[in-house]
This record gives C-alpha cells, structure tokens and sequence, in this order.
C-alpha cells in the first residue's frame, strides 16, 4: 500500500512513522508538506505526533488549517482511510473528523513513558486482529493528552464500537489509578462511525522495532493494514 505521511512545522514524530511504516513494515511512503494539497493518489493517509506550529495556541489548532487538511478531509469524507497519533489525533479533532477534544493532563505536566492499553472491541481496523483482553505496552509523550467528550458522544461512541483503546495495567485491567492524563473512561483512542479516521494519544511507531525492546505496536499497525487490504480487494 501507499501511505502518506503529512508533516507540518515543529512535527517531530513524522521521521519515525516513515521509518516503521517504509523499513518495518515494507510499505511505500510518500512525505506530503502542510503547504501542498496534492495526495498524490495515496492509499492512506498518517498525521503524525509532535508539536505542529509549536502547539503555541492549542495543539493541532493551527494545523487544522494548513492547505494539505483541505485535501484530508475531502479525502477522509470520500470514505478513505486516515489515522492520527497524538498530535495527529488532536489534528484530527479539531477538523471535526473526530469528536471530542484533548485537553490539558490533569497533573498539568508533560508526559513521557510507557504505559498499557487494551482493545476496547475487535470490530475497528486497528483492533480487528488484536488479541482480546491482552496488555499492550506502547509509550505516550503528550501535555495534552486528556480525551473529554460530553456524556451524549460517550454513550454514541460506546454504542457505536467506536473506542479504540482504554488504558490498562499490564493484566489489562482498567481503573483510574492506571489512567495517565484523566481521559473520560481510560480512553486511549477512538475512530469515527464510518470506521476510516482513527486517533489515539499513544504511540504505537515508538514500540515496533525489535531494537527498542518493544514491539507491541507492530500489532496495531499491521492489524490496520491488513484490514485496509481486506477492505481494498
């Protein structure tokens, strides 16, 4: 498949996400500037983690409307398949492609380290071929990683089997004393009704090299492109 790879000022995630996707997982990889519009007829579309424009007014906002996400949302209303991490899910929420917001961590500090998510259900690209009730060990890096939703979007996206991941302990048990940034119910990523914009805070290309000693976001990313190929055939 061809994956595109959107990459904005201050973005500094977006080299890993090519590495993962072109020398892990042995797919084609396309950089596409902020300032372009053009896809370059892409099969997917990756807007990766960092601080867009220096997050200096609220992180993805100023992102939001640089020429290339003109082209992403058409693409994305189109039906086709786009995924965001960290500041590509906050970039995504802002487009209004996803619901919700991602507000400040509640310890009002940034966060680094690893921590454990589980699937919420087997019914999304990126859950579909994940093991139910297993721990996944992928590391986050975010000030404002606190997924908020209003209690109507929380019973839609539960109805709809649209939570991606909730944050866990490593037996894949979820409580607030394991919830990193005070999401609304451990909530670690989400995707819209149609099931082709996906977003989640966690970083699954930091944990998908046998050299970091991690490879647990191998299963996220290959479950979503063999998903796409399925869908594509």
């Amino acid at each position: 498949m061809k994956f595109g790879v959107l990459i904005f000022p201050g973005s500094n995630c977006d080299h890993d996400m090519v590495y993962t996707l072109k020398n892990i997982l042995k797919q084609e990889v396309i950089e596409l500037w902020h300032k372009d519009s053009d896809l370059q007829n892409v099969d997917a579309i990756a807007i990766p983690g960092g601080f867009s424009f220096g997050d200096y007014l609220r992180s993805g906002a100023i992102a939001r409307y640089s020429p290339i996400m003109e082209s992403v949302i058409e693409f994305a209303n189109n039906g086709g398949f786009v995924f965001g991490i960290c500041n590509g899910f906050q970039i995504l929420c802002e487009t209004g492609l996803l619901p919700g917001a991602l507000l400040h961590n509640d310890n009002q500090k940034f966060i680094c380290k690893n921590v454990f998510l589980k699937a919420d259900n087997n019914t999304t690209s990126f859950t579909k071929y994940i093991e139910p009730n297993k721990a996944l060990k992928i590391p986050i890096a975010h000030g404002e990683g606190k997924y908020f939703a209003d209690e109507e979007t929380i019973s839609e996206l539960k109805n709809n089997n649209q939570i991606l991941f909730r944050y866990c302990d490593e037996n894949a048990n979820v409580s607030n004393e394991v919830n990193p940034n005070g999401s609304v119910d451990n909530i670690a990523g989400i995707c819209n009704k149609n099931k082709n914009v996906y977003g989640m805070m966690p970083h699954p290309e930091r944990a998908a090299d046998k050299t970091t000693g991690n490879i647990d976001g191998l299963q996220i990313l290959e479950s979503m492109i063999k998903s796409i190929e399925k869908q594509n055939k």
